[in-house]
């Protein structure tokens, strides 16, 4: 190996690690918050390397049919629990209007506008509005009626909508894998090193977004409610900071991660409907690297995990993924041996 291979290995190992320290990041806070372990977080790096490259292609992508139905379950779920409440019909009915108000507009967007001739920053934003707003309304229907259910159960939940999504994205986009155009078509030169613009574009946009979650959680007055809820749940909830919310905004900022970063990764690589899985696996190894609490430790690790996987693939890359993955029993056994025990909180 010479100084370019390493070179170019680093630059791909720095690369994936980005995004695996943003799914990292994005597990640890919903986690914290909700104690749930996000398993379906992949699930939307998928759908939104997916629909960027249907939206590319001129297609008139299912999704948004998706959106619709789950839009349409919450509020058939309100107006049924404000109907236990005694609510006035008149005001149901509103309730429930509105509440389809965003995605009717959205399926008028999709099935009127020339899609493939679309710039590609609203390309961007229309695969945002149709995919963002999907980790609000599964956090409403899936997890808000069994929030206080123990931690065992909730991961039960986890792993159920991970396989029920992974099947709707087999249903939606089809066994095919797709990329998309690269948001910018450059190779940079540094002497005896080539480095590709899309790469410092993915490294790039990820520091942001680790910039804006820091700049949240330290500055406004939502992150810090977050954080309050992230620390003590019941002191939160007793100085007046809503769960639902919480719930709502983790899950709101996770699939906007995870959208961000299909968007990001998709003309590097090919997705297919299932690749998710396994990205979100490795920003899992991250953050159980900074043991499900630590932002700045989850984020080191995930970018470990993005090196190792790259020098991996030059040295052993039938084993490449068995390399990763035994990377966590070491850190399992040794937080096992320094942790103190306690009981769970419940």
């Amino acid at each position: 190996m010479n100084f370019q291979i390493a070179a170019l290995l680093a630059q791909d190992g720095l690369t994936n690690g980005a995004i695996y320290a943003l799914l990292a990041l994005s597990i640890v806070l919903v986690f914290t918050v909700t104690r749930v372990l996000l398993i379906p977080q992949g699930e939307f790096v998928a759908y939104g390397a997916l629909t960027m490259a249907a939206i590319q292609a001129g297609q008139r992508s299912a999704v948004v049919w998706l959106l619709v139905g789950l839009f349409v379950a919450s509020a058939a779920i309100d107006v049924v629990l404000n109907l236990r409440r005694s609510e006035r019909a008149p005001q149901l009915r509103w309730l429930f209007a509105g509440k389809l108000v965003y995605p009717v507009v959205l399926l008028a967007l999709v099935y009127g506008l020339p899609l493939a001739t679309l710039p590609m920053l609203a390309q961007i934003a229309l695969t945002l509005a149709l995919l963002v707003p999907l980790g609000p309304l599964l956090y409403r229907i899936v997890y808000q009626p069994i929030a206080d259910a123990s931690a065992l159960v909730l991961l039960i939940v986890s792993i159920a909508l991970h396989v029920s999504m992974v099947g709707i994205g087999l249903l939606v986009f089809g066994p095919g894998g797709a990329s998309t155009t690269p948001l910018v078509d450059v190779m940079l030169e540094f002497g005896a090193v080539r480095i590709k613009a899309q790469s410092l574009c993915v490294v790039l946009v990820a520091l942001l977004l680790i910039a804006a979650l820091y700049v949240m959680f330290g500055r406004t007055l939502y992150g810090k409610a977050l954080r309050a809820a992230a620390m003590n749940r019941m002191g939160a909830r007793l100085m007046g900071i809503s769960p639902v919310f919480a719930g709502k905004a983790t899950f709101f900022l996770a699939a906007l991660i995870g959208v961000m970063s299909g968007v990001l990764i998709a003309p590097m690589t090919t997705i297919y409907y299932d690749s998710g899985f396994l990205i979100s696996l490795k920003g899992f190894v991250g953050s159980i690297i900074g043991g499900l609490v630590s932002y700045p430790l989850a984020a080191g690790g995930a970018l470990l995990v993005g090196l190792i996987e790259a020098f991996s693939a030059f040295w052993a890359s039938t084993y490449k993924e068995i390399i990763v993955f035994t990377l966590i029993i070491p850190v399992l056994l040794w937080r096992s041996l320094t942790s103190r025990h306690v009981e769970d909180e419940e």
